[in-house]
């Protein structure tokens, strides 16, 4: 007979019971964007299913949970709590040392100039990263960026010059790349050029610069996230040297 009981630990933690003893703990965090994450650890499938009926009874709708592509058995565990596949992505390890990926920070297209988002204009910049998320919603959608990127539901995120390097022709300011200074590894953020200025090697020049600095800093890799939907970031990513080292599976229940 199942003897699994809930408990609601705090406002963000749950506990599954077996006489007195724990068997499974949930947990949901609030990503930047508003979006409500959901996690369950949990050692019997009766453990995880009293979990999961328990966040989705306390929880408001949408909710999501991030899965190893590998990992079927969990996959299949959140389907069965009514969860569908959304985005998937793969990851990858990016090296930064130019012997490696083939980029030469010193090499730039014609009439392009690529400086740090510390000597960027902060109203220019901010311009760029509203300009191209418009051309991405109006396009793939700006939900197949990565997560931190992503709007807060009370306004846009405060944009951090320090992470930010920047593409500028003739004056104007034309693509982006943001890297976040994850511990162990630096994560590539965000790579964004704008429409008019696609197929001119500005992305490859922004990751020169971007790997570049990491290298020169003692970094010798970092790694990023990329919507397997998002061909041209693949592309642009294996074309130096990237390796991929797995995926995910985001899935959500409206």
């Amino acid at each position: 007979m199942d003897t699994v009981i809930i408990n609601r630990v705090d406002e963000t933690r749950w506990q599954a019971l077996d006489e007195g003893r724990v068997v499974g703990h949930g947990d949901v965090s609030r990503r930047p964007d508003g979006r409500l994450f959901v996690s369950i650890d949990a050692w019997r499938d009766e453990a995880f299913d009293r979990l999961a009926a328990a966040l989705l009874a306390d929880l408001p709708a949408p909710l999501h949970t991030l899965v190893g592509e590998a990992d079927t058995g969990l996959k299949s565990r959140w389907e069965r709590a009514g969860f569908t596949a959304g985005r998937r992505e793969r990851e990858y390890v990016l090296p930064t040392d130019p012997r490696e990926s083939g980029l030469d920070p010193s090499r730039t297209p014609a009439g392009v100039r690529i400086l740090p988002g510390t000597q960027a204009d902060a109203d220019l910049l901010r311009a760029l990263h509203r300009a191209v998320r418009e051309e991405a919603e109006a396009g793939p959608g700006w939900r197949t960026m990565p997560a931190e990127v992503l709007p807060r539901p009370n306004g846009p995120s405060p944009l951090d010059p320090s992470r930010f390097t920047v593409a500028v022709r003739d004056g104007a300011y034309v693509g982006l790349v943001r890297v976040a200074p994850v511990p162990r590894r630096a994560r590539i953020g965000l790579v964004a050029v704008r429409a008019g200025e696609h197929r001119r090697g500005i992305g490859r020049a922004l990751l020169a610069h971007a790997l570049g600095s990491l290298h020169h800093s003692g970094t010798d890799s970092a790694w990023a996230e990329v919507d397997e939907s998002n061909t041209a970031a693949i592309t642009l990513f294996e074309g130096i040297g990237a390796r991929r080292t797995g995926g995910n599976v985001e899935l959500v229940r409206h």
